[in-house]
């Protein structure tokens, strides 16, 4: 008898125990582009490129869960996704490490996911890379929510006998998603954050800072389309307003960013702001879909072709602060193709104009650029 429930016992043991789950992750993007610049002044050249390749790792046991992910881009490695998570129940996760905390819409995609292959411009300036920090999410048939406690970026490049203190800041989205069935999705949500002045190594602006800038829309070459250095800062101030509509196969993105930064000695608050809005279309498929966890359009199945057209607006211009970093516009078409689950084929052409540029002439770009992502 005594055999019989030992027996039992190390069955229902045996059953309890959860089961570790690794799988290997990696993505290779080859892009190549042909650029067209009214002037030569920003240096940008065609040419192809490999601008993102990684390789990682993912583990799941139990009610956790976390990933590690390398990126070996132009010859140079540097951390991606480093993070663990518990999962509370369906509904809600806590996550450390460094990662991109949910804010605003972009923050439901990666980076080599974006539909029209490169992020808006504004996304870029006035959201954030990937920040240390924790971040809480509940999410259920019509709401999603994230608070997130982060530092500055350069937490992850140096160390605090290096940086000082580091800035510290808070990040919250809230999405309202009343209708979410495929080819019927309806979601409006705003974002908000406040943020610490940032690391310089020069002594005197040392978290005294913040740096916002943006690419010209190419990784070929990486080349700084706008830029402002905002000195004597103190704290930043942001929100970010977005709204999502699907009808069947036709999808509408629309987002606002509008970020304040207060200043020390009697210097004008800089304000910058921006706005994008995305159309896309399926010209080959089923309808559109929608992600809950992460809060957008999921990926289109394999087999579907699309359309997306985009344009965007980012001012880093403010004449009352001093700070000339430039109005740039944007106009994006793209055509995606899905052929499986592991590929994307992307065809990009877009005109870019940025003016008001302190110590850079106005300037004007056409790319035309294509892209063969492989992910695993």
């Amino acid at each position: 008898m005594l055999a019989v429930g030992l027996a039992v016992a190390t069955a229902v043991d045996a059953q309890e125990e959860p089961k570790l789950t690794v799988k290997p992750s990696g993505r290779i993007l080859f892009d190549a582009a042909y650029i067209n610049p009214q002037h030569q002044e920003d240096e940008l050249k065609s040419g192809v490129g490999i601008p993102d390749m990684r390789v990682g790792v993912g583990f799941t046991y139990g009610q956790w869960k976390g990933k590690i992910d390398m990126g070996y881009a132009y010859g140079k490695v540097n951390m991606k996704d480093v993070w663990l998570q518990y999962q509370f129940d369906k509904k809600h996760f806590i996550r450390g490490g460094y990662f991109i905390h949910q804010y605003g819409y972009q923050s439901c995609t990666s980076s080599s996911f974006k539909e029209t292959m490169e992020e808006p411009q504004s996304n870029a300036v006035f959201n954030n890379d990937r920040m240390i920090g924790l971040m809480f999410e509940h999410t259920d048939d019509k709401v999603l929510a994230t608070a997130s406690v982060v530092v500055e970026t350069d937490a992850m490049k140096q160390n605090t006998n290096v940086t000082g203190d580091e800035g510290v800041g808070v990040l919250t989205r809230l999405v309202y998603h009343p209708f979410v069935e495929r080819g019927n999705m309806l979601h409006v949500g705003i974002s908000g954050g406040v943020e610490g002045a940032r690391y310089s190594s020069d002594p005197a602006l040392n978290h005294k800072q913040f740096t916002l800038a943006t690419r010209w829309p190419t990784r070929v070459p990486k080349v700084n389309s706008q830029q402002a250095v905002v000195t004597d800062a103190k704290v930043m101030y942001k929100f970010s307003p977005e709204v999502l509509f699907s009808k069947g196969r036709f999808a509408a993105i629309g987002q606002y960013f509008w970020n304040r930064i207060s200043r020390d000695n009697g210097m004008h608050d800089f304000t910058g702001s921006g706005a994008y809005v995305t159309l896309r279309g399926l010209i080959k498929g089923d309808n559109y879909s929608y992600t809950m966890a992460d809060g957008g359009l999921a990926t289109p199945d394999p087999g579907n072709m699309e359309l997306c057209l985009q344009y965007n607006y980012t001012s880093l211009s403010d004449r009352s602060a001093g700070i000339f970093g430039g109005y740039l516009n944007d106009w994006a078409l793209c055509f995606n193709y899905y052929p499986n689950k592991y590929m994307i084929w992307r065809v990009r052409g877009s005109y870019t104009k940025v003016t008001n540029r302190s110590g850079f002439a106005d300037n004007e770009v056409s790319i035309l650029e294509t892209r063969l992502q492989v992910k695993f």
